[in-house]
């Protein structure tokens, strides 16, 4: 798709009259009209080029570099033993740091000798600044990509595609004409916008679903905002618009007092079964605040049960924005800090205790029953073993008394490369089996034959000292490993470092993924120090359950720190507490 770009008299003219594309006196504009390609001109719109005042623009040079590889740094720092809780946000983070397992290889940094302009350039300028382009994409694609990733001004994209216009008859890739609508929009500059928006909506009756998310932001912080709504329409008729799309609208509507529109945005959006932004949340608490109004506050309820449902954690600013409209709701009294919960599962700030890891028998019944179904005898398809040995599994440990806790033997032996596995794995089922634990230990057949890393001896210790299953070679542990633990009944824990997440994924919905990962949380026990010689410690498994929750008069709310890196199957360590006096 390309726009052709038209002067009002002669394109010679049209040059001269560009204060970028000439060498003598300057003016301050240039007004460049734009027809499609296919010639359609009889309504035409004209396009303003108007510069930005020099003093808007940025200082500061950007260099279009390439992407390099950094050598990764592993820390020397241990993990301590009173370390948080195997899936508290961070804690992935730490134990990348602590035992990193491979390094990235040094790439030298490849730079790119072209510099991104700072003010405009004028024709011959960016003749020459093509010329000592060297990349092998086009340069107009490649300055246009850079200076739109770099949030160039928008006086330099200007003269940019003024000359891409000049030496091309007029016609402008539409590529380059939407990375200009997209500098406009991170600059607010609405004029830019409006000005692009009449040419498309003259030319055009549909755009891509790019073109309709850039008019749509920048159109929703001007007076002609209502207008992004119809753009919302029209992009429907395509596609069903992104979560970012509902979130500008929602937020325009908000910015503009048209709440009745933001809420029905907001039920259209959850209608899509598309979870909304967090942004689009917060938004929603932020205008609330102060408004005596039921039934505001009640879908602002709702929400805090949405995010419950979904196990969904506000960030650090979303947390304050529900603490400022709880205290500020006339009448209600609310009282907020933030705050811990201790390992005992009690609320430091309160002392109220939170909801309990454990599943209901209601609930382990329900989750053993779908994990029996869909992921062990329902084809999962990250299972790589024969339906014979699963069936010759499951006659083994019906015959077995219920353990207390199921190891995966090969990767418990891994955990620590320097010693010999089955010296490892040796190490931690004795100190199991000095607690009268009854155990399993899952294994390979490979396990058993004798080699540098499994001596005979230490595996037939293994045998004396715990149950055993050797699965052939090619079967993965993990099905076996979730059937026995589950068979066992709630109270057999297991221990991997495996995070089950394909396992999670082949589960048929959201319900029972959040009740397999409540289960996982309560259930799964991670090594800390089981190296051979030394005792065996283990991280502590929660005893509480991190998800939003109330009593009526009280809120507990999880929510993620600005600066910490929490991976999606780990749960905040913070928590936002709320009481309301009485």
């Amino acid at each position: 798709m390309t726009f052709c770009l038209f002067g009002i008299q002669s394109f010679p003219k049209l040059w001269k009259s560009n204060p970028y594309l000439q060498l003598g006196s300057r003016h301050s504009y240039i007004s460049l009209f734009l027809a499609d390609r296919c010639g359609i001109r009889n309504q035409p719109r004209w396009f303003s080029l108007k510069t930005v005042s020099s003093q808007d623009t940025k200082t500061t040079n950007l260099v279009a570099k390439a992407r390099y590889l950094r050598k990764y740094k592993g820390s020397d720092n241990e993990v301590a033993s009173d370390s948080p809780h195997f899936f508290s946000a961070g804690a992935a983070k730490k134990r990348s740091q602590t035992n990193p397992q491979s390094k990235d290889h040094d790439l030298s940094p490849v730079r790119n000798t072209i510099q991104l302009p700072t003010q405009p350039l004028n024709s011959l300028e960016w003749d020459r600044l093509k010329a000592d382009y060297k990349g092998k994409t086009r340069f107009e694609s490649w300055i246009s990509s850079q200076m739109a990733h770099y949030h160039s001004p928008v006086d330099v994209a200007k003269s940019l595609l003024a000359w891409v216009a000049a030496k091309n008859n007029g016609i402008v890739d539409y590529d380059l004409l939407v990375r200009y609508l997209h500098l406009c929009v991170v600059h607010k500059q609405t004029s830019e916008v409006i000005d692009v928006y009449e040419i498309m909506k003259a030319r055009y009756k549909i755009l891509d679903s790019g073109g309709y998310t850039l008019l749509i932001r920048g159109l929703i912080q001007s007076d002609r905002w209502r207008e992004a709504f119809l753009l919302l329409e029209d992009l429907k008729k395509v596609m069903t618009p992104s979560k970012k799309n509902y979130d500008d609208c929602i937020q325009g509507a908000l910015l503009h007092q048209d709440v009745n529109t933001a809420w029905n945005l907001y039920q259209e959006l959850l209608g899509h079964d598309i979870i909304p932004m967090l942004e689009t949340l917060k938004a929603f608490f932020d205008f609330g605040k102060d408004i005596k109004d039921d039934n505001y506050s009640n879908k602002l309820l709702d929400i805090l049960l949405y995010l419950r449902n979904n196990h969904l954690y506000p960030g650090e600013s979303f947390a304050h924005s529900i603490k400022t409209w709880f205290e500020s709701v006339p009448g209600e009294q609310w009282k907020g800090q933030f705050t811990t919960i201790q390992k005992s599962g009690q609320c430091s700030g309160c002392g109220q205790n939170i909801e309990s890891i454990q599943l209901s028998p209601e609930d382990y019944e329900f989750l053993k029953g779908r994990i029996m179904r869909d992921v062990i005898d329902g084809g999962d398809q990250y299972k790589k073993t024969t339906p014979q040995e699963l069936n010759r599994f499951e006659n083994f440990v019906k015959s077995c008394p219920p353990f207390d806790i199921v190891i995966d033997g090969l990767n418990v032996a891994k955990m620590f490369p320097k010693a010999r596995e089955s010296q490892l794995l040796l190490n931690v089922v004795s100190q199991l089996a000095k607690q009268n634990l009854r155990l399993l230990v899952l294994g390979r057949k490979h396990m058993l034959r004798k080699s540098s890393q499994w001596r005979k001896d230490e595996m037939e210790e293994v045998q004396k000292q715990a149950r055993c299953f050797f699965a052939d070679n090619i079967s993965k542990d993990d099905p076996f490993l979730l059937y026995a633990t589950l068979h066992s009944g709630n109270h057999c824990k297991f221990i991997t470092k495996d995070l089950m997440r394909d396992h999670k994924a082949c589960l048929p919905d959201a319900k029972t993924q959040r009740l397999f990962f409540k289960w996982q949380q309560g259930h799964q026990l991670a090594i800390i120090n089981g190296f051979p010689g030394s005792k065996l410690t283990f991280q502590r498994i929660l005893s509480y359950d991190t998800v939003v929750q109330t009593t009526g008069d009280s809120w507990h709310i999880p929510y993620d720190e600005d600066l910490v890196e929490r991976y999606s199957y780990e749960v905040p360590t913070k928590w936002l507490c709320l009481h309301r006096k009485t």
